[in-house]
């Protein structure tokens, strides 16, 4: 329905505001067109908003069909002496967009996830599908195995399948979870919440000379997080201490994939899949830039890693060049990173939940811990609180809030009341890698979400065993507090961090 409503309502407001300025002389037609013009405007916007897809193409498509509903009626009340011409003209654009108005539907439904499925169900242990019969020919559902683990022992998110819900029932979502949930055969049932990159503004980039830190690359310059974090205290313990690292961790980039290509990222990437080496968004090089940019070479930026080879970084694409995935795509990539073997998963992207608790997160979490893996996670940018956001509010993860120049709260990041594990980060005109061997800078708790997994690749290059909670405990007892603590956490102190943990 909300499809259809579109461009019916967009057709419905631009012929009765140019009607209406063509018969505003007329005050009974002129009052009518004005109410259906108010009318299907109101309707126009509702539709857009109700639309699944992203943001980011909602608004170009709204500031495009405003300028027409603003620019078309006012050329066309110049022909209001031209009856003919005027119709003509108006026939002639109704027509156009008629042939053109599946574009708005094309382009959000490019920007949702393919293969959407609404509902993340878990038989329990030994049931199979085939007990829920009588609710799949009730509903006419659809199920697929959600989740393929390397080492099924270790978890149950095997016992997960997605449910897809006919587009004509999907009014009945609720009675339909209700109903699983009632289903001896049924453990938990979710939605399949829609995930994004967490939304970022690029922004110049600001000189900001800050302190010696006896290295080479350019556009050090730009990162005046470095100056707050004390990096240059980073540097000169590698320098100093006679502890050498144990592993070369892996940092997998859970993102919309990764330019593997890029200068100041090659000698420091590992391939896993090419079809996550390219990234049309810039979000997910820009992170890995962040996390594992190779120091020292005389080119771009520095990340916390010494140099070339202290560190691995990797791409795994679950978001599409929208930036939007889903619940399950999230999930499937946590999986894949951990039977990889990576050492820190970090995942610049998060959603609103309605799910009181988050069952598949947790145990996808779960999952990873036990193969290795540490996950850190962006608190999400409304402004708001991190606990309403998945999967920063899943236990066992380290949220992470952005702070800016001085100490404050970042104003657009998500504030960590209510989370077990928080810290802060840079995360305003942050400067990084994007496509094509170029930089820019961005805002967001995405750009802050790397800077910790980065330092958690340091951590545990030199104790690989490390778990979540001790890599937390060091980052809290290290860390220095903002000008609101109880809104951020604390803020990282990398130098202090690896002292802690070598124990110097």
């Amino acid at each position: 329905m909300i499809p259809l409503l579109y461009p019916l309502s967009f057709l419905a407001a631009v012929i009765s505001l140019s009607l209406w300025f063509y018969f505003q002389k007329n005050r009974g037609l002129s009052l009518l067109l004005r109410a259906v013009f108010f009318t299907a405007l109101a309707v126009y916007l509702v539709s857009v908003v109700l639309h699944a897809g992203a943001w980011s193409a909602k608004w170009s498509l709204l500031f495009r069909d405003l300028a027409i509903m603003a620019v078309a009626p006012s050329l066309l009340s110049i022909l209001r002496n031209r009856s003919w011409l005027f119709f003509a003209m108006l026939g002639a654009g109704i027509l156009s967009m008629i042939f053109g108005w599946n574009r708005f539907s094309q382009k959000l439904t490019a920007s949702v996830p393919e293969g959407e499925w609404e509902l993340l169900l878990e038989l329990k242990e030994g049931s199979e599908l085939d007990r829920l019969n009588e609710l799949t020919k009730q509903y006419g559902l659809h199920y697929e195995r959600a989740f393929f683990p390397g080492k099924p022992s270790n978890t149950d998110l095997d016992d997960f399948y997605l449910v897809e819900i006919p587009q004509a029932k999907e009014d009945q979502m609720a009675a339909i979870s209700a109903a699983f949930l009632k289903n001896a055969a049924v453990d938990d049932v979710e939605k399949n919440d829609l995930v994004q990159v967490a939304p970022i503004t690029e922004l110049p980039a600001r000189k900001n000379p800050g302190k010696e830190y006896g290295i080479n690359d350019p556009g050090i310059q730009y990162l005046w997080g470095f100056d707050q974090m004390n990096v240059a205290g980073l540097y000169s313990l590698y320098r100093e201490t006679k502890a050498k690292p144990v592993k070369k961790p892996l940092i997998a980039i859970l993102d919309t994939g990764v330019d593997g290509t890029h200068e100041d990222l090659k000698a420091n990437f590992r391939s896993t899949n090419g079809k996550y080496n390219k990234d049309k968004v810039g979000h997910g090089t820009h992170c890995a830039g962040i996390a594992a940019s190779v120091s020292n070479n005389s080119l771009g930026i520095a990340s916390f890693s010494p140099g070339a080879g202290f560190l691995t970084v990797t791409s795994i694409k679950v978001l599409n060049d929208y930036g939007a995935g889903t619940q399950a795509g999230i999930i499937k990539g946590m999986i894949e990173a951990a039977d990889l073997g990576a050492d820190v998963i970090s995942m610049s992207l998060g959603g609103r939940s309605d799910d009181s608790k988050q069952n598949a997160y947790q145990k996808a979490v779960e999952y990873a811990n036990k193969a290795g893996a540490i996950v850190v996670v962006a608190a999400g940018n409304d402004g708001a609180y991190a606990r309403n956001i998945s999967p920063a509010n899943t236990p066992g993860v380290i949220a992470v809030s952005a702070i800016d120049t001085l100490l404050h709260r970042a104003n657009f990041s998500n504030r960590i009341a209510g989370l077990t594990m928080a810290v802060a980060a840079p995360g305003v005109n942050i400067y990084s890698t994007v496509p094509g061997n170029k930089y820019k800078s961005f805002n967001g708790t995405s750009m802050a979400t790397p800077y910790v997994a980065g330092l958690v690749g340091v951590m545990k290059a030199y104790k690989p065993a490390l778990t979540t909670q001790e890599v937390f405990d060091i980052l809290k007892k290290t860390g220095i507090p903002t000008h609101t603590p109880e809104e951020t956490g604390p803020f990282i102190q990398p130098g202090k961090a690896l002292a802690e943990l070598l124990g110097i």
